[in-house]
């Protein structure tokens, strides 16, 4: 419980974690996302990224039409944990990308691998 005139303690170096590991741009990122889910932003960034080339776009042009800084655009595309889930949902449906859920797949009965990657919603 929180009393008033309480003083709280210090917020966190966000900078670094306990452990001295760097954080991507500065940006607080949880280091208890597992390695499979890391795996899975990168797969995300990447199938992002080659939709990108493949509509012959340039990352400015991603990022005007999603209205996010061209960094952020790099960050998405380098599978970087710390960008809003929206502004890579968003990248992702701009170039026809549907994402299935892991566990919507198994729900259905047919989490196969190929569902689970990202694929073009042509």
């Amino acid at each position: 419980m929180l009393v008033m005139g309480t003083k709280l303690p210090a917020p966190l170096n966000r900078g670094a974690s306990s452990d001295n590991l760097p954080m991507a741009q500065g940006k607080r990122v949880s280091l208890d996302i597992g390695a499979e889910a890391l795996q899975s932003i990168k797969d995300l960034g990447a199938a992002a990224k080659q939709a990108r080339l493949q509509a012959g776009e340039g990352q400015a042009a991603a990022a005007a039409k999603l209205g996010v800084h061209v960094q952020t655009i790099g960050r998405i595309e380098a599978g970087e944990p710390g960008v809003a889930v929206g502004h890579v949902m968003g990248m992702l449906a701009l170039y026809g990308i549907a994402v299935q859920p892991h566990a919507a797949a198994a729900a259905a009965g047919s989490a196969t691998e190929q569902e689970q990657t990202p694929v073009r919603a042509d």
